[in-house]
């Protein structure tokens, strides 16, 4: 089905207001504009690993959540909701449940990239009919702001700090969604919320509706932790999308297909410029040509997978 921006937007939302989020937060832009690709007539059972958008939306009797929501610890949210698939399909099976439900995970990067990816690499391995969507903020936020392995290198983090001797993280980040691919599972993708959803939700109604197992990865930026006014969230994921800091594309059982390539590229400086937690290697030329050189050789690797021309 074509996507139509209104027709998504006058769906009833499943994310209801009123929760805790912070203002400017990529979080909930991406739950609400996943949630949305799924069937009016379809139930949905969704589980958080704990983070900002668990301890945000859910805090007891109160819940901004319109389906069934299970909060996962950190490190199970795979396991979680696998094993409430599991249940529902043998259910079904059995004649014991007629309704339709799809099963969704939201987990931060910390509770994906780290903690989690045991039990995120099991339910994937084992087959189960599933999402997992990783809100990728690059920091486990939640609990103050401490590095993760999706941070990137030289960013100030609490427990990456920069100082006179150390310049931030050292490693650059883990390249998450390929390690999802090497899973063989019918469909990966990586996104970002940006001018009208429509790449989010398009790979969100794929892989929702995709059987077997999917994985999500969708930039979700922190403003707390990223520092920037909170009106320029859009604005930082066009940046990192046009620097490709944060390609696009999806994986179809194995086939690498390319959902965007910029027309003119921008520069990795446009990027770390845009952040507060870059300003201490933002304006250095060896830093910026590291990372630089870093951004444009994972960005030619792409491209090669992908068919493209560089």
């Amino acid at each position: 089905m074509a996507y139509n921006l209104k027709e998504s937007t006058t769906k009833p939302e499943r994310l209801t207001g009123g929760h805790r989020m912070c203002a400017g937060c990529g979080a909930p832009v991406v739950v609400r504009t996943i949630l949305r690709a799924l069937k009016e007539e379809d139930h949905a059972v969704i589980g958080a690993a704990t983070g900002c958008l668990e301890v945000s939306t859910f805090l007891y009797p109160y819940t901004a959540w319109k389906d069934s929501f299970i909060h996962s610890a950190f490190e199970n949210a795979g396991a979680t909701v696998s094993g409430a698939e599991a249940a529902y399909t043998a259910m079904k099976r059995t004649g014991k449940i007629d309704d339709t439900y799809k099963f969704i995970a939201f987990g931060g990067d910390g509770g994906t990239y780290d903690i989690g990816l045991q039990s995120l690499s099991g339910a994937m391995e084992r087959g189960h009919d599933m999402v997992y969507v990783c809100y990728d903020n690059g920091a486990y936020m939640n609990t103050g702001i401490q590095r993760s392995s999706a941070t990137p290198k030289y960013a100030d983090t609490t427990t990456s700090p920069a100082g006179s001797v150390v310049p931030g993280k050292q490693q650059f980040r883990k390249d998450l969604t390929t390690v999802m691919v090497a899973h063989g599972i019918p469909y990966v993708a990586q996104t970002a919320p940006m001018k009208n959803f429509k790449d989010l939700y398009e790979k969100a109604e794929k892989a929702i509706y995709t059987p077997g197992p999917a994985f999500l990865n969708v930039l979700a930026p922190c403003p707390r932790g990223w520092r920037y006014e909170t009106d320029r969230l859009m604005e930082l994921c066009e940046i990192a999308v046009d620097t490709c800091f944060w390609p696009m594309f999806e994986v179809v059982n194995g086939e690498y297909t390319l959902s965007y390539k910029p027309k003119n590229k921008r520069p990795i400086s446009d990027w770390l410029e845009a952040q507060g937690r870059f300003k201490h290697v933002a304006k250095n030329p060896e830093v910026v040509a590291e990372i630089q050189a870093e951004i444009d050789a994972r960005w030619e690797r792409l491209l090669k997978l992908c068919g493209e021309e560089a």
